[in-house]
């Protein structure tokens, strides 16, 4: 079950959406997973965490960051996702080999799924994954305004995927309109806490959807540790 939190805007937003990625961060001593999304929601976070009031908080030399879904395009086009994060935050402040994009250099969607699960399988060190230990620490994700999450699209075979983790996408439903690559329920799943930003009044006619329960992508989208509907203002309506 999905616990929904309310905020006044999309700053307030920002600012409790990085909280409570801190204080799962704190709470590891260990190695960190971050599982970031693209779309437009999420960049006044990666703003906030730039900052150095945030980026002194965060142990760089011992988080990775990962991507849920991309865009099949090349890291230099405006529409890949982890090419933003890496321009507003990443590559200033986290080591290379801790930033891990999907490799849209890959022949094909399908390829670069391939390529992106057997490096999500070598850092997990397993092919299963186990309730215990999960995967991410943290997962962002959105919403579309047809209730897709991450480049998971209502009526697409990835949706129903259970053994893999990553899969291609042939074409989205949604603009743009580009292949994609996208992690799977399974893999989305393994976290510890998964948090959707759901903010602007363009979302009011999704989010009322979702509180209905519809079989939406992103009311399947669940967490085996904590899920959170993170919610501004502009989106609840009046």
């Amino acid at each position: 079950m999905a616990k929904y939190f309310h905020v006044a805007d999309s700053t307030a937003l920002a600012i409790t959406a990085a909280e409570r990625m801190l204080t799962l961060i704190r709470a590891n001593p260990g190695r960190i997973a971050i599982c970031l999304t693209g779309g437009s929601s999420p960049k006044q976070l990666y703003q906030l965490l730039a900052t150095d009031a945030y980026a002194r908080r965060i142990p760089w030399d011992r988080t990775h960051w990962f991507i849920g879904d991309e865009r099949f395009v090349p890291p230099s086009d405006s529409r890949n996702n982890m090419a933003t994060a890496r321009g507003i935050f990443l590559d200033r402040l986290a080591p290379k080999d801790h930033i891990h994009p999907i490799p849209t250099d890959a022949a094909d969607p399908d390829e670069a799924a391939r390529r992106y699960e057997r490096e999500l399988q070598a850092f997990y060190g397993s092919g299963d994954f186990d309730p215990a230990r999960p995967l991410f620490d943290f997962v962002l994700m959105g919403v579309g305004p047809d209730g897709h999450t991450a480049s998971l699209f209502p009526g697409y075979p990835a949706l129903d995927e259970t053994r893999r983790w990553v899969v291609g996408v042939p074409e989205a439903h949604v603009e743009p309109f580009v292949p994609r690559v996208t992690l799977t329920l399974p893999a989305l799943a393994s976290c510890r806490e998964m948090l959707f930003e759901v903010a602007g009044k363009e979302k009011h006619a999704i989010l009322t959807r979702l509180s209905e329960n519809e079989g939406l992508p992103a009311n399947r989208a669940r967490s085996i540790g904590e899920t959170v509907l993170l919610v501004d203002q502009a989106a609840m309506g009046e």
